[in-house]
């Protein structure tokens, strides 16, 4: 049990955005037939409009089906963690607020997938029972968030939290259908894209709206968004939402300028889909933001700008390793572990913050070998970026291989980013896997195989069809992963030193991975700017890796 606590806070973020993700395409799903799809289908020849009706009612079942797992697994992941942290038995938690607000949002979600099960399209009467739904759906979730919890504030947070998921779900909620709806007639494509223009329109505002509230209760100073966890968060947030602006406002413009029917829908499609891909990253954001104290709350721990300046000042990177013997876990590891664990089983409450995992001494040789590993990693993905740009000259065939670099980061992954377990160290793998940050290390490692080897073949011309997309999605994969990255850090300031480095990282790696997939699905146009702009980043995220610092 304590090893499920302390992966609790993880999981619980891992879930939680995949909570959110199904959530907002539910919800924008919904909007979409109703307010899209059934009017405008009225104005269409009868084949389009019966494919529009066919395409929003699926979105609304699957993506409904998609909540419905993902809010009874979060809903019992934390009774689980109540139960265990407090002691209490699970009847005595039956009735707690968010077990009661979980309930209302599972039975509004069973009353919208009802609704949707009929296959004819929806009456009036129908059409209004499921915008009441979907209403219902939003007001549990929006009482169930942090705004509750507020003293201060409490009616603005909430409805700035509304105000946040609505946005949400108008605009990036109903992409899904938007991007199948392109397959219509290209009369009704652009007919379809035309109103959900609109509909992105009024999402935007909203989410500002949102934003706006969240800013005055939650952060409420500059100094706060960079000194604190929830603020650099919420920046790294914020731009991406410009990147969604940027894409949502060509789209408008191929929307509604004067080319002809049709000529704009391949790049139309690429760009949506980079609209989603981001948009699960902004979501991923969203969901680690719970898992942090606002930035309001903590107005003596932040990150000073002088920090900032002198932990990122560049320096030579650290490239020879210290010897393992010298670092605190293997020179102290069974000594120091017992001492360590006896004070925390003497002084731990029995309420106490399910996630934050063993924390183990640390030296400067610790410090020491943790700057050598990302400064390598940085030197590997650097070298691979420079090949990958070679390679898009097509004038060096043997940088065509280039996939192979990461095989060796891989290893290096797997081998020097938990010192004190498994190979290197005395704790096994399965006991070392109670740490989140380990966890996460493992499946990065996993991750890099997985997207070298395929990636490889592909290069090779010996695989072809979706498993070209290994790569960019694991890419993709790799920067929400980073954006739900903990690290069980005592001190506030160092972990928010940390973040300021990994928020690039992530940022990057969506991007990258947006534009390898656009090299590969086209047009030719895109895909020539997408096959430099990977590289790029890739090369920007070696960089990033060699200025990293912890001291």
């Amino acid at each position: 049990m304590e090893q499920f606590l302390d992966l609790y806070g993880f999981a619980s973020v891992i879930i939680h955005a995949a909570e959110l993700v199904a959530r907002t395409i539910l919800l924008g799903s919904v909007v979409f037939w109703v307010l899209l799809a059934v009017p405008a289908g009225r104005h269409m020849p009868p084949g389009d409009a019966a494919r529009l009706h066919a395409i929003a009612r699926r979105a609304v079942l699957a993506s409904g089906l998609a909540a419905v797992g993902t809010t009874l697994l979060s809903g019992l992941l934390g009774l689980v963690a109540l139960e265990a942290t407090l002691g209490i038995g699970t009847g005595a938690l039956i009735g707690a607020n968010f077990i009661a607000l979980t309930g209302l949002a599972l039975l509004a979600l069973l009353v919208v997938l009802a609704l949707a099960l009929p296959e004819a399209v929806p009456t009036a009467g129908r059409r209004w029972a499921l915008l009441a739904g979907a209403a219902a759906l939003l007001l549990a979730v929006t009482f169930g968030s942090h705004a509750i919890a507020r003293s201060e504030g409490r009616p603005m947070l909430l409805a700035a939290t509304g105000l946040h998921q609505a946005g949400a779900a108008f605009w990036l909620g109903g992409l899904p259908c938007l991007l199948a709806a392109l397959r219509l007639t290209p009369v009704s494509a652009r007919q379809v894209g035309q109103r959900y223009s609109l509909l992105a329109a009024g999402g935007v505002g909203l989410i500002l709206l949102g934003s706006a509230g969240f800013w005055l209760g939650y952060i409420g100073a500059v100094e706060a968004v960079y000194g604190t966890a929830y603020g650099s968060m919420a920046a790294t947030k914020l731009v991406m939402l410009g990147l969604l602006l940027v894409l949502g406002a060509a789209n408008f413009r191929l929307l509604h300028g004067v080319a002809p029917v049709g000529a704009g829908l391949p790049r139309l499609r690429r760009f949506i889909e980079a609209e989603m891909a981001i948009g699960i990253a902004v979501l991923a954001v969203a969901a680690s933001l719970t898992s942090v104290p606002p930035a309001a709350d903590l107005p003596d721990d932040r990150v000073t700008w002088t920090e900032i300046a002198e932990r990122f000042t560049p320096e030579w990177p650290r490239l020879s390793s210290p010897d393992h013997a010298d670092l605190a876990i293997p020179a102290l590891q069974a000594q120091l572990d017992a001492e360590w664990q006896q004070r925390q089983a003497a002084q731990r409450p029995e309420a106490f913050t399910p996630g934050e995992g063993l924390l183990p001494p640390r030296n400067a040789t610790d410090i020491a070998w943790s700057e050598y590993n990302h400064h390598w990693a940085g030197i590997m993905v650097l070298l691979v970026g420079l090949a990958a740009l070679l390679d898009a000259t097509g004038r060096v065939p043997v940088a065509r291989h280039w996939p192979l670099v990461f095989l060796g980061l891989a290893g290096f992954l797997l081998v020097r980013s938990d010192p004190e377990a498994w190979p290197l160290g005395d704790i096994g793998l399965l006991d070392s896997l109670r740490d989140p940050e380990v966890v996460q290390h493992k499946i990065a490692a996993l991750l890099v195989v997985g997207f070298a080897l395929s990636e490889w073949s592909v290069r090779l011309g010996l695989l072809r069809g979706r498993v070209r997309f290994v790569f960019p999605v694991a890419m993709l994969a790799g920067g929400v992963l980073l954006l739900a990255h903990t690290h069980a850090i005592s001190n506030i300031k160092e972990a928010q030193l940390i973040e300021l480095s990994h928020l690039p990282l992530a940022v990057f790696a969506v991007i990258g991975g947006c534009a390898r997939w656009t090299e590969l699905r086209g047009p030719e146009a895109l895909a020539r700017v997408a096959r430099w702009l990977w590289p790029v980043c890739l090369v920007t995220i070696g960089l990033l890796l060699l200025l990293y610092r912890e001291s």
